[in-house]
């Protein structure tokens, strides 16, 4: 089975579950943070629609300098445009993925800023960290935030205490 397939299916299903939890976000309080050394909750949301855009940054280069790296941090004004910017960096990471072969995700990326080498990884396991685990990392704060508004949140792998399956 070539690597790209299983790594598909996981992403086609986790963002399912991430579009569930961004849904939930109130457009009325996207500047609202739990707190003060906290991202608000749109920049948090924001975050996750971005998070994707990594399949793109590790398949398609052998190494990601942060020293000379663009980060987008653009504002969005409302839940519907980070659902849209989510969808979008979804449909281009699995198409992205989709073409990747198994020489291109065995091949070593390098993570660096400037001459300092924070990794060294096969470009499968730097998806896995950067792309995949720092989703989930990033939706489970999103759902602590959603729970401290007192908005039902989402089952993720089963029932939620907010909703049963």
């Amino acid at each position: 089975m070539p690597v790209n397939t299983a790594l598909l299916a996981e992403l086609k299903h986790e963002a399912t579950n991430t579009r569930k939890m961004i849904e939930r976000v109130p457009s009325d309080k996207l500047e609202w943070r739990p707190h003060e050394k906290s991202m608000t909750i749109g920049r948090l949301a924001t975050h996750i629609a971005n998070i994707p855009i990594w399949f793109d940054r590790i398949i398609n280069a052998d190494e990601f300098d942060f020293a000379t790296a663009n980060f987008n941090t653009e504002k969005l004004e409302n839940t519907d445009a980070i659902l849209q910017l989510f969808d979008k960096r979804i449909d281009d990471a699995v198409r992205i993925l989709e073409s990747a072969s198994d020489e291109t995700l065995n091949a070593l990326c390098t993570f660096r800023r400037g001459d300092h080498i924070f990794f060294q990884l096969p470009k499968k396991a730097t998806l896995r960290n950067f792309s995949y685990n720092h989703l989930y990392h990033h939706r489970g704060q999103l759902s602590v935030y959603l729970r401290l508004l007192d908005i039902a949140v989402p089952g993720m792998y089963g029932p939620s205490a907010d909703e049963s399956m």
